[in-house]
Order: C-alpha cells, then sequence, then structure tokens
C-alpha cells in the first residue's frame, strides 16, 4: 500500500519515552503509522540484541498512533492500551527497527489495531496486536 507523504504539521514534540529510547515518528495517515528506531547500547539485554521490551514498546506505541489520526494538529486523540500481544519472530540484522502499526477495526470509542518490526534488510523481527481506548478528552 502507498501513503500520502507525512506532513510534518502533524509532528508531535517527542515525550520522554521517545527521548529515551530514540523512536521517531516517520509516517502518519488514516489507520497507519510508522517508527523507526537506531538501534543503539542501551537499548540491548545481556545478550547484546535488542530487549524485547523495546519491541513491545514500539508496536503499543506504533500500533495506538495509528488509531488516533485525526489529519490536523489543533485536534489530537489520545489511546490507553487494553490489551496487546507480542510475538517475537527473529533479531534484527541491520541497524534500525522499523515499526508499522494498522488500525484493523472497532469504533470510535475502542478499536483494534496489527503492528510489524522489520529491520532495514526486511529481517522480520516481531509481530504485535491489540485493543486500545480512546480517551474520553483530548488535547
Amino acid at each position: 500500500m502507498t501513503y500520502a507523504p507525512f506532513d510534518p504539521a502533524l509532528d508531535e514534540t517527542p515525550y520522554g519515552l521517545q527521548k529515551h529510547l530514540g523512536f521517531e515518528l516517520t509516517h502518519w495517515d488514516e489507520d497507519y503509522a510508522r517508527l523507526e528506531l537506531p538501534l543503539a547500547p542501551h537499548l540491548m539485554n545481556r545478550a547484546g540484541i535488542p530487549h524485547g521490551g523495546i519491541y513491545a514498546t514500539l508496536l503499543d506505541t506504533v500500533m495506538g498512533f495509528a488509531g488516533c489520526y485525526t489529519g490536523t494538529a489543533d485536534h489530537k486523540k489520545l489511546a490507553l492500551t487494553l490489551s496487546l500481544t507480542t510475538n517475537f519472530l527473529s533479531r534484527p540484522r541491520g541497524g534500525r527497527l522499523i515499526a508499522e502499526g494498522w488500525r484493523t477495526g472497532g469504533g470510535a470509542k475502542t478499536f483494534f489495531a496489527e503492528g510489524s518490526i522489520c529491520d532495514e534488510t526486511g529481517e522480520s523481527i516481531a509481530r504485535g496486536s491489540g485493543a486500545f481506548k480512546v480517551r474520553a478528552t483530548t488535547l
């Protein structure tokens, strides 16, 4: 699927966890989001590969963004995770993680999403699914 170019006006100021981990939102559109994370030493586990919590965090975040697109920076929508399933498939071969999320269904207050993580070589690393509740208030 082809998506329109990312509108930089929709990019939000990075929050604390995002700054610490180092991921950035590289695309956001109706029912779709993409995050990228360069691998760094503070993301690794004792075996020298990214900690599984990094994959879960990226999937949780990218799926949440996928269900919260409004198309305008003046009207933000937020989501709370109700459930999250993460399946670990492989280890990265490259130096950058690419997470993609798709809103797959739901309604105005609850939505469902699926996500995947690969690296820049195309290695499929993790997949996930989740249920999310749209927050009652917007920013």
